[in-house]
């Protein structure tokens, strides 16, 4: 299995197709394997990274205190012991805070931003599903070693309520492109409003779907995608 040791952790991560790199951050409580069908899509013109976060799938879950900012700090780790030196960056959800964090904190990584279902601001109304709130009563976590134990989960969930990028919009620079569900009860739409006025020149598109929309309508996700990845390349080229 291809793991790698970064910062304090061992990372699980993979390698998809060819050509321009492109990374996928994946969200809360969600693995590398959650995104197979996206993957399987972006990899028929791209050299896609995807990887387990801190606290999921194949990489280590230490029972410290996670911050969206630490996630950021192994995704340039990541990108640095693989030889990648400027990626297209997709976040879906709390990868998508994930990778504002990257863009803030090591811009010279990015070429472009995919922010999906995601938002810049506190917020304290993330409700846990029913698996850890048992987990939580019975102090019992996942046993399954891939499986994400409570802890984990609480330890990521924690960092991305707290993480707060909202006054740092203005500094992200790099072409961003917005994906969000408008039937999206997590997140409401209004915060990716939020987000395309903040961040200069972003684009922002809408689909029918809820918060988790990518996953069900993953080909005009990855067709939208192409599009902006396309005409970026253009106007870089001009």
């Amino acid at each position: 299995m291809p793991t790698i040791r970064i910062n304090d952790i061992s990372m699980y991560y993979e390698v998809h197709g060819a050509g321009e790199p492109l990374v996928l951050i994946a969200g809360l409580g969600t693995d590398l394997a959650s995104h197979s069908g996206i993957i399987r899509l972006l990899s028929q013109k791209h050299k896609v990274l995807a990887f387990d976060n801190r606290g999921e799938g194949r990489s280590d879950k230490p029972r410290i205190r996670y911050t969206i900012e630490m996630m950021a700090d192994d995704t340039a780790g990541l990108l640095r012991a693989l030889s990648i030196t400027k990626a297209n960056v997709i976040g879906i959800s709390m990868g998508g805070r994930i990778a504002m964090a990257l863009a803030l904190r090591h811009p010279e990584l990015v070429r472009t931003l995919i922010l999906t279902s995601t938002f810049a601001r506190r917020t304290r109304s993330a409700r846990l599903p029913l698996r850890y709130r048992i987990g939580k009563m019975t102090g019992r976590g996942a046993s399954d070693k891939s499986a994400q134990p409570y802890h984990a989960f609480a330890r990521q969930l924690r960092a991305a309520r707290n993480y707060d990028c909202s006054g740092d919009l203005d500094s992200i620079s790099v072409p961003t492109l917005i994906l969000h569900g408008k039937k999206d009860n997590a997140v409401p739409y209004g915060m990716a409003e939020e987000l395309h006025a903040g961040i200069k020149g972003s684009k922002l598109i809408a689909f029918e779907g809820g918060h988790k929309f990518c996953y069900w309508e993953c080909e005009r996700f990855a067709l939208v995608i192409e599009e902006f990845l396309n005409a970026t390349k253009d106007e870089l080229m001009r």
